[in-house]
Formats: structure tokens, sequence, C-alpha cells
């Protein structure tokens, strides 16, 4: 399975209008390779580079979405897509682009290919998620991308 983006390659910098400084839409996504038995997907975006006095763990959870079409091949630009949504770190659903506080932080998109559909709530957390898709998932493909945020008078596309 593949997870592509054509606004950004494996560890490159993240376009600014996906995140909090730009539009803070999601970047567009292309799901490739999906297995045949499939019966749903999940999309998961973090950020392990959470300074720890922030979040102990430090992780912040962007973008929670579960059971969608195993047949998604492309997640447009600021198209949130069809699926159930589970809550970021601050309790709410739906992306929310990066927003370092202190430094350049890594971004992980996630996508898994499930041979269920999960039986959870809407707003469901990513750890009930997780916990969830454990013997189901059949694939599972990543996308990392990188961002910091301007300093003061830096000019950046």
């Amino acid at each position: 399975m593949q997870l592509t983006s054509p606004a950004f390659r494996e560890g490159e910098r993240i376009p600014m209008r996906y995140t909090c400084e730009g539009e803070n839409i999601n970047p567009p996504l292309f799901i490739r390779e999906v297995p045949p038995l499939a019966k749903s997907l999940a999309l998961i975006m973090e950020d392990p580079d959470v300074p720890k006095q922030i979040r102990p763990d430090g992780m912040w959870d962007h973008w929670v979405v579960f059971n969608l079409s195993p047949t998604l091949i492309e997640i447009k630009a600021g198209e949130e897509p069809r699926g159930i949504h589970g809550i970021r770190t601050d309790g709410q659903t739906g992306y929310f682009g990066p927003c370092p506080p202190d430094r350049e932080h890594r971004y992980y998109f996630k996508a898994y290919a499930l041979d269920a559909l999960l039986h959870l709530a809407p707003r469901s957390t990513k750890q009930q998620v997780v916990a969830a898709m454990q013997d189901h998932i059949l694939a599972k493909a990543g996308l990392m991308g990188r961002y910091e945020k301007r300093r003061l008078g830096e000019r950046r596309p």
C-alpha cells in the first residue's frame, strides 16, 4: 500500500498552506495498492515531537478518521474524507495542520487497510482506534513531512 501527496514528498517540508500559519486545510493525499480484501481504511496524522512540558507522552494527534471506504484513492486538499471522525488531542474533530510551538517537528500521515469496519463511536480517540484495529490490519502506508513556524520577518512560500 502507498500513501503519497503531490504537495510534498517523504521527509520534505509541508507547504505552509496546510498549516496553522496558512489555510489550515488538509493536503491532498493519494492511497494506492489497497489490498482487495480490505473492508475499510483508517487515517491518522500525528506529531511525535511535542515538548514534554506540553504533553508528557510527546505526541499530538492532528487527524483521526476511520471506516473510510476501501475504494478511496484520493483525498482532495481541504476536503475531509467521508468516514467516522475521531478526536484530536485538543478534543476537536477534523484536520488541524502543523503548528509546532518550538522548532521543526515531524508529522506522520498513516493509512491502514483493515479487514473489518471498526465498531467505534464518532469522536473516538486515536488510542481507541488503534486498539480496535489490532488483528485487523491488512496493510499500512505512511508519509512523513516536516514543518517549522516562520520566524519574525522570515518569508516562505
